[in-house]
């Protein structure tokens, strides 16, 4: 029912789906543009509809009673930003202990304007040796995706030079907010 619920949404909201799940048991998918907290209802109102079990990190501070189990319960991992050193090495061990995760990042890190993305979803699927999914928003043609697999082990310049590529046409909710797709001098 939940699933009818969000396909209704979904459509009531005039979005559309593009691609498809890929067929893997671990992956860490980018999510992007991340410029709005709609973004977070639309992705979530998408991952129910196409019925994909994909986590996702969320700022601790929403994990209050009740709204905490209800994030819970649709994939969200509660994560301190004061602590971010700790962040990669954690969901690498999550990744290996378990069977199956795919494992949403927004490479933004955060809603507001910045010179250039983290890389910090690179050092977890490396480490995991898992391949990145690009997975996008656009709110220009009210359509949510998922773009190509990377595989595994492609060397960092490669995988920035793709992604830069991919997510050049589409558009955030706020545009103003959505910095350049660059990463940081190495």
């Amino acid at each position: 029912m939940l699933q009818a619920l969000a396909k209704f949404i979904f459509r009531a909201g005039g979005w559309k789906t593009v691609g498809e799940v890929p067929d893997l048991e671990k992956a860490v998918f980018i999510a992007a543009p991340h410029t709005s907290n709609w973004d977070g209802f639309w992705l979530l109102v998408y991952k129910v509809a196409i019925n994909v079990d994909v986590r996702f990190l969320g700022k601790h501070t929403l994990f209050w009673w009740p709204l905490g189990a209800i994030l819970k319960s649709f994939g969200a991992m509660p994560i301190d930003r004061s602590h971010a050193g700790n962040v990669v090495p954690q969901l690498i061990d999550a990744f290996e202990k378990t069977d199956h995760l795919f494992l949403a990042l927004s490479p933004e890190g955060t809603r507001k304007w910045i010179p250039y993305w983290k890389t910090g979803f690179y050092r977890i699927a490396d480490a995991a040796k898992v391949p990145i999914v690009l997975a996008f928003i656009d709110y220009k043609e009210k359509q949510i995706g998922i773009g190509p697999t990377l595989p595994v082990g492609q060397p960092l310049d490669e995988v920035l030079d793709t992604i830069s590529k991919f997510y050049a046409p589409f558009i955030g909710r706020c545009p103003e907010k959505q910095g350049p797709i660059e990463f940081p001098p190495a």
